[in-house]
């Protein structure tokens, strides 16, 4: 009996670019791309056996996972997706496995909405292609204080490149030691000191029941009038409501954003008309590299799975 494969959330059109889907059909296994948002996830998918979900777009709670009797194989890109309950997927026979992920393409795009934020690029584009010349006055990274919130594998690459551009560097997570700080060029402050401290901080902590909503009014105030928030990690870590309160009442200085509580953000979304922003459509990993690397591999899996030897298999 053949089998139906569902890649969701190929929202540019590019899931044949980055594997050879079609060569599946010799395993049995016929594929569906869809390019948009599921409106009902149940309805969508009820009659496949595979799905295929591109990181977090679109959630499998237990609820849903549920209602869809003919799953059987889940594969997430990465090897975490806080969207998915493998330990509910376990307890209904289904597999759930992963992909890697490129080790470098978030912390680039962290970097570059921390400099486009602090040269005014994005407005300044928009100001000389409508006949403007120097509308803004920017302000430099080298002799400022960047406080890292969570200084994992992405949190210390951007050590790193604050380190090359002449930055101070602080950071604080909940299990950080001095030593670990120290060996990527930084200084173990606590929470309360990052944001009073810090010029700018980034965050790239997982989010998880604990890290939902870290960052706070209390933090956002600490940071102050001067101070900017980047976020390329996950939008719930930082309370949305709090930000938008502190940019647009002026006590938060500006924020630098990839990822928002609601994905793909909704075109009456506040922060879209909130003052001192640079936004992006969560394109943290949006590269080619990235692609090359999540679609082949999980086509490797889907491939291994048919054959009956999974692979990058998950565990809760």
């Amino acid at each position: 009996m053949r089998q139906r494969l569902a890649i969701l959330d190929d929202y540019q059109a590019v899931a044949y670019d980055f594997a050879p889907w079609a060569e599946l059909a010799d395993d049995g296994v016929d594929v569906t791309v869809f390019a948009e948002p599921l409106a009902d996830a149940v309805e969508a998918l009820r009659d496949f056996d595979i799905v295929m979900a591109m990181r977090e777009r679109t959630p499998f709670d237990a609820g849903l996972l549920q209602q869809l009797p003919k799953l059987k194989l889940l594969v997430t890109t990465g090897m975490a997706n806080a969207a998915i309950d493998v330990r509910a997927a376990g307890e209904q026979g289904i597999t759930v496995c992963g992909t890697g992920g490129s080790p470098t393409a978030a912390p680039e795009l962290t970097w570059a909405l921390l400099l486009a934020f602090a040269r005014k690029a994005p407005f300044e584009d928009r100001g000389l292609r409508s006949g403007n010349w120097q509308s803004t006055i920017g302000f430099e990274l080298s002799g400022k204080t960047l406080g890292v919130l969570g200084l994992g594998k992405i949190g210390s690459k951007i050590a790193g490149y604050a380190k090359a551009f002449g930055m101070e560097v602080i950071a604080w997570s909940p299990n950080l030691t001095e030593e670990t700080a120290a060996a990527a060029g930084a200084r173990k402050v606590s929470k309360e000191a990052l944001f009073r401290e810090a010029d700018v901080v980034s965050v790239h902590v997982r989010l998880s029941e604990r890290s939902r909503g870290l960052v706070g009014e209390g933090e956002l105030r600490l940071l102050g009038p001067d101070g900017v928030l980047v976020n390329t990690a996950r939008g719930p870590i930082v309370d949305e409501a709090a930000l938008l309160r502190g940019l647009n009442e002026g006590w938060l200085g500006g924020a630098a954003l990839d990822v928002f509580d609601v994905e793909p953000l909704p075109a009456d979304h506040p922060l879209l008309t909130a003052p001192r922003t640079v936004l992006t459509p969560h394109l943290g990993y949006v590269t080619s590299q990235s692609y090359a690397r999540f679609y082949g591999e999980a086509f490797e899996d889907v491939r291994a799975w048919v054959r009956g030897n999974p692979v990058r298999v998950l565990s809760s």
